[in-house]
């Protein structure tokens, strides 16, 4: 794959941390590290993203915006998006969304999305989104056995991972392009919940201090996800871990 703004190494701690440090040097928008491993890679909330060498996309992606603070977050949501799109136009037509950082099929986890944000003062210095897909792995811990699974394990075939690059990032940069353009997530909205195994499911939604369950009915363009309380109620959820009625052992 020929792109002068992609950087590979054999090995790092964490292509978000390696592309932060080249971020604090100049490194220009559009700027990407993959690693054929990671020893530390970064998942949410301070957890480990399992990298062994070679069976893997672990990569992030630079961005200087010069967009509003809170508006960052949603290029989790485009990012989920254009991998789950890439993968769909691959053969994986039962690729979802899992809100709002996660790609499951089989109901298993096949992908996370990490993004982080470096401000200078009360504007963004810059944004980088982190993400890690399972592609040829064969063999999981037994602690994930149940909960991921790899593109090889659900069609038997060992894929070409620069040429998957390619696609993610061809399609993230057009969606990026258009994201910037309209200032919030209107224009992904329909394609977006059309692919979120949230929607229409019961959903135990863990907040800071709190913990219930909810009814999902879909992101809104802002990218939170709505819910509908038992009372009725219909509340935006800004943040914080969901969980779905039948993925990833939720039950």
């Amino acid at each position: 794959m020929e792109n002068k703004n992609i950087r590979y190494y054999k090995q790092l701690d964490s292509t978000n941390t390696k592309i932060s440090e080249l971020a604090r040097d100049g490194a220009e928008h559009g700027t990407v590290v993959v690693a054929e491993c990671q020893t530390a890679g970064k998942g949410r909330r301070g957890r480990i993203w399992e990298s062994p060498v070679g069976d893997s996309i672990y990569m992030s992606v630079l961005l200087r915006p010069t967009f509003e603070t809170d508006k960052a977050p949603m290029l989790t949501l485009v990012m989920a998006y254009s991998v789950a799109d890439a993968l769909r136009k691959r053969g994986f037509s039962d690729v979802q969304i899992k809100w709002p950082n996660d790609l499951v099929i089989s109901g298993k986890k096949l992908c996370g999305i990490l993004t982080e944000m470096q401000l200078n003062g009360s504007e963004i210095d810059h944004v980088v989104v982190g993400v890690g897909v399972n592609v040829n792995t064969s063999a999981f811990s037994e602690e994930l056995v149940d909960k991921a699974t790899s593109l090889f394990l659900e069609c038997g075939k060992l894929m070409e991972k620069d040429a998957i690059i390619t696609d993610i990032l061809e399609r993230f940069m057009e969606m990026y392009e258009r994201f910037v353009k309209a200032g919030d997530l209107k224009f992904l909205q329909e394609d977006y919940n059309a692919i979120l195994v949230n929607k229409n499911r019961e959903v135990c939604i863990l907040e800071t201090g709190n913990e219930y369950t909810a009814y999902a009915l879909g992101v809104n363009e802002k990218g939170e996800l709505l819910v509908r309380l038992e009372d009725g109620t219909i509340k935006q959820v800004y943040a914080g871990e969901v969980s779905v009625r039948g993925v990833y052992g939720y039950i």
